[in-house]
């Protein structure tokens, strides 16, 4: 069966783990590997205006040896007239991977479900797995370990980026606390989801309308833009319903004494967190997000060594399978004669 990238919790956290390793190995030789040469072409769609995806997808392809394919919905046939299923049968003929950066996570599902190269979500309203890999890269870089970490994302409980955290963060056995309005809480499902991740590897997720009891001892606080994309004529009640959540230093206070700040960025300064602390001594943003090559380089590289593993046991069961046949129907066949 392929393997996709659709959502944190697609990968197990020895998975997530042996990710993160390549995406070290990459980072300190950025050119010493190749899975892409030929060059290999990859897509990469979006129905979203971009910065960090579209640069570190194209850089980070070209990386690998291979030919980035950007393609933007509104000027090609998945905007409208085609369904995500027929766009998959076609790109799968053509590139060894699919990138999408979209609005509905079922999409995602339906383009991957009918597709036999690995389909990787760049963003959808639900989740942001890619940018969470980087996070998680770059908190290892700064803090040394994953496990029994604390991180406190502050803001849009319902925001792709509070629901990966969940999600990754409870596979990489870190304690996640949320803190968001009541209204703009996570998913129920996904707060189960994340429970469920938790459990196995020993972290934990919280979810309270209290910044600072999420805040309290942290070792990571994230914050992200409290208007996404879409969100816009939503602008002014979403200012005022968030009113109170801002990082600024009066709030970092309350993290561990050698916390960090991290966001996804682009950042509404001002609003979700203040310069005095995005451009602070704490703030990692800038390693945030480069690793964001990093990080997608090593996942499109795992993607595409899993599958490749995965097609040669089915071609070397179907081998076996064929030769078990062969040898009972000449064993059958000299019973019968003699």
């Amino acid at each position: 069966m392929t393997r996709h990238f659709l959502r944190d919790d697609d990968l197990s956290q020895a998975e997530q783990s042996a990710i993160l390793d390549l995406a070290e190995q990459m980072k300190a030789d950025r050119w010493g590997s190749k899975p892409l040469a030929g060059p290999q072409s990859v897509a990469v769609i979006f129905d979203k205006s971009s910065t960090r995806t579209r640069v570190s997808f194209h850089v980070g392809i070209s990386d690998l040896g291979g030919s980035p394919l950007i393609i933007s919905t509104a000027n090609s046939q998945l905007g409208g007239k085609e369904t995500p299923s027929d766009t998959a049968r076609v790109l799968e003929r053509m590139v060894s991977a699919i990138v999408w950066r979209t609005y509905g996570q079922a999409g995602l599902e339906e383009m991957a479900a009918n597709t036999s190269v690995p389909v990787v979500n760049a963003l959808s309203d639900d989740f942001h797995p890619c940018q969470l890999l980087a996070d998680l890269l770059t908190i290892r870089e700064h803090r040394g370990t994953l496990a029994g970490q604390t991180v406190a994302f502050i803001g849009d409980g319902a925001s792709n980026m509070a629901q990966s955290y969940l999600l990754a963060g409870a596979t990489a056995g870190m304690h996640v606390r949320v803190a968001a309005p009541a209204e703009f809480s996570p998913a129920a499902e996904v707060v189960a989801d994340g429970e469920r991740r938790a459990a196995e590897t020993g972290g934990s997720v919280l979810v309270v309308t209290d910044p600072v009891a999420a805040v309290a001892g942290a070792d990571v606080v994230v914050t992200d833009t409290w208007v996404s994309m879409g969100k816009e004529d939503e602008k002014q009640a979403r200012l005022d319903t968030f009113n109170g959540y801002r990082v600024d230093d009066a709030l970092m206070a309350h993290a561990a004494d050698d916390a960090v700040f991290m966001h996804c960025l682009p950042a509404d300064r001002g609003y979700e967190v203040t310069a005095e602390v995005i451009d602070g001594p704490r703030s990692i943003i800038w390693d945030e997000a480069e690793n964001r090559l990093h990080a997608q380089k090593a996942l499109l590289a795992w993607l595409l060594a899993a599958n490749a593993t995965t097609a040669n046991a089915t071609t070397a069961n179907a081998t076996t399978a064929n030769a078990s046949t062969a040898t009972t129907a000449t064993a059958t066949t000299a019973t019968a004669t003699a």
